[in-house]
């Protein structure tokens, strides 16, 4: 009998029942020990430093060997593993076939694009004074009298900052001209020493995952295993998805512009192929010097412009992306655009390229960690624990 009051007062104790077994008090609790390891590590950023200036250093060549090899792996494995002809027979055509397409780049697209684009660039002012000059003749319509002075504030104030900026822009550029050097050694080191990291990413990367596994606890390895097994599955999708779908649009944004007859077309169509890479805004951000280039030619035109966009976005929308992208990512479209719009403001641009599969690898290890606290945490477990307690009161 008094082993079963003193369970009983265990059990209702407001110390136990508030703190110990909530739920709320576990979560804010873990979440302050963060904190305290987050701010341990700024404290500590001085012995950091050199690790992340390593880091740095390595990053871009890694960068660009990872991506090329998620593209390249699934035909290495498949040859393999249908055909059995040996990766290294395999790697080396692949690297004959990539070597070929960057000749047929430089030799035909590249002067292309480099003919067009100083068209545009020598041609830009004339554009420029059209738009302004069709817009002073918008803005002097009577029906806008009565917003015409904010209007012209606005330009002004606009103009104004514009100066500075571009003002600004160029001492920063003047002040900081090695920066330029730093930036053609690290491109330099980029492509000398990407294909040595890419050939060993395909020659051995079937062997990464049992050797990351193998440094867990023998009683992880298989969940371990597991977890990197999706994270690559992830990271996979998304870079062969977005590269695919780039492609494709800038396929389809010169074959529309050639059709129509746009100027400059082949440049903004491979401009919208790399902007492409950006989620849901790229597109829309290469579409602004098609609409300006194309209502500077004609009204009919800037209307062919917009037809084409119109069937590149169903094409891409309905066909494209579904059998590409399909749902792997497993993201809630206004989740992906928050996000979006949350890692711009903290890191630009190469927020906006990595925020999708960053967030997509954090979810995974978060899921992982989440389930794994439930199995063995008593506090999920209230069945159980709610049977046991009547046994042990019985008894």
């Amino acid at each position: 009998m008094e082993t079963k009051k003193n369970k009983e007062q265990y059990k209702n104790n407001v110390f136990v029942k508030w703190f110990l077994n909530n739920r709320l008090s576990i979560a804010l609790l873990n979440i302050l020990l963060l904190f305290l390891i987050l701010l341990v590590f700024n404290k500590i950023s001085f012995i950091l430093n050199p690790v992340w200036t390593f880091f740095n250093a390595i990053l871009p060549p890694l960068l660009v060997a990872s991506i090329q090899f998620y593209l390249m792996n699934p035909i290495v494995d498949f040859l393999e593993k249908k055909w059995h002809i040996p990766r290294i027979i395999t790697i080396i055509l692949l690297f004959l076939i990539v070597i070929g397409l960057i000749i047929w780049i430089i030799a035909i697209l590249v002067p292309i694009v480099q003919r067009q684009t100083t068209s545009l660039i020598n041609n830009w002012p004339d554009y420029w004074k059209e738009a302004q000059k069709s817009f002073n003749h918008m803005i002097r319509d009577p029906r806008l009298s009565g917003v015409r002075s904010n209007i012209n504030d606005a330009i002004a104030n606009a103009q104004s900052k514009l100066f500075t900026t571009s003002k600004d822009s160029i001492d920063i550029a003047v002040a900081n001209v090695t920066n330029a050097v730093n930036v053609i050694t690290m491109i330099v080191m980029t492509l000398l020493t990407a294909p040595f990291v890419l050939f060993i990413m395909l020659k051995d990367g079937h062997k990464f995952k049992p050797y990351l596994a193998q440094f867990a606890p023998q009683r992880l390895q298989k969940s371990f295993a597991s977890l990197l097994h999706d994270i690559n599955n992830a990271i996979a999708s998304y870079i062969r998805g977005q590269i695919t779908v780039a492609f494709w649009v800038g396929v389809m944004f010169s074959i529309g512009y050639s059709i129509i007859g746009l100027r400059y077309g082949i440049t903004l169509a491979v401009l919208a192929g790399f902007l492409n890479l950006i989620p849901y805004f790229g597109t829309f951000i290469a579409l602004i010097p098609a609409l300006i280039i194309g209502i500077m030619t004609s009204p009919l035109m800037l209307l062919k412009v917009i037809i084409v966009f119109a069937i590149e976005q169903t094409i891409e929308g309905r066909l494209i992306s579904p059998l590409v992208m399909g749902n792997k990512m497993n993201m809630n479209p206004v989740t992906t655009i928050l996000l979006l719009i949350g890692a711009s403001a903290v890191s630009g641009l190469w927020g906006v390229i990595f925020a999708i599969p960053i967030y997509a690898v954090i979810k995974i290890i978060l899921v992982r960690l989440f389930n794994y606290y439930r199995d063995i945490s008593v506090l999920y477990n209230e069945k159980d624990n709610s049977t046991s307690d009547k046994k042990s009161l019985e008894e």
